[in-house]
């Protein structure tokens, strides 16, 4: 590979629900970052694992106080751009659509539904309109890696599986549940979506490990399930969890070209909008999440 396309990976990891933290960061702090979009869910922990530079977000806060629908997604990820995450690890605790999917086993998610409605999805808007694809939102090379890491673990994993992204904050009806089945759907959840937009438009590579806390409604043993059976899951998912990234984190920082994922280069043909016509205000506010392109056009 060229010189100009080495990258030194930067690992970005939003904890769901459960993890609030990365055990074994060295030189390890926590920063509070200001972006156009408003106030990110929590402050941002910087620091070190295993030489590999990480950043990591709790998605609903340290004290969990912030609900599905009312994360601030979009200043969340560009805090995550600003501080130059390369490589998004997505974790969440999610409902199981299978019966195979049992309580504590985990899922990499490749796919997603979103049937959100109520939150900004798109860093772009009137006077800046931009388009990505997003066929394939994860990065297969990193899904690679958690497959074979989770392995040598022996952790209960299963590679590939499509995520139904609910609004919330109340769980689905009998008949959605069933609804989402007969779409094909594995695993649903609140908080990957618009996540995984927001993170494409960033131009982030993005993997999605969903760990699963118990059955949606359809199952016939989910009205014997307690809130306290849930969180001692939880609670383990969230430690194995803390385990698999110990692993992970060190094989993704090492040096490497362009991801095949294409994410990298997801602005090159996006954005619609003329130069001479676009919002001068709208645009500042891009100028983390989008400034490789708008720089580039600047100067040509």
């Amino acid at each position: 590979m060229s010189s100009s396309q080495i990258i030194q990976p930067v690992i970005g990891i939003i904890g769901g629900s459960g993890l609030y933290d990365i055990d074994g960061l060295e030189n390890k702090s926590w920063r509070n970052i200001e972006t156009p979009w408003g106030q990110p869910s929590d402050a941002l922990l910087c620091g070190e694992l295993g030489g590999v530079q990480c950043v990591f977000l709790p998605r609903h806060g340290r004290d969990h106080r912030i609900p599905p629908s009312e994360l601030n997604f979009r200043a969340n990820i560009d805090a995550l751009k600003r501080l130059g995450v390369t490589d998004v690890l997505s974790l969440s605790a999610v409902g199981s659509l299978r019966e195979v999917l049992s309580p504590g086993s985990f899922v990499i998610v490749d796919q997603f539904i979103d049937r959100t409605f109520a939150r900004k999805k798109s860093f772009f808007g009137t006077g800046c309109v931009a388009h990505v694809g997003l066929g394939h939102p994860t990065a297969q090379r990193i899904n690679d890696v958690i497959e074979m890491e989770a392995a040598a673990l022996q952790l209960p994993i299963t590679r590939g599986g499509t995520y139904l992204v609910m609004e919330g904050p109340q769980f689905s009806t009998y008949a959605e549940s069933r609804l989402y089945q007969s779409w094909g759907c594995d695993v649903i959840g609140m908080t990957n979506m618009p996540e995984a937009k927001l993170i494409r438009e960033a131009e982030m590579c993005y993997a999605s490990i969903a760990m699963v806390t118990d059955y949606d409604c359809w199952h016939e043993d989910h009205d014997s399930v307690t809130v306290t059976d849930v969180v001692k899951v939880m609670k383990n998912n969230a430690a194995a969890a803390r385990t698999l990234l110990q692993r992970v984190i060190p094989k993704l920082g090492e040096k490497r070209g362009l991801c095949p994922s294409g994410a990298e280069r997801a602005l090159d043909h996006a954005i619609i909008t003329p130069l001479d016509k676009r919002d001068p205000t709208l645009v500042r506010k891009l100028d983390a999440v989008a400034g490789r392109v708008l720089r580039s056009e600047a100067v040509s």
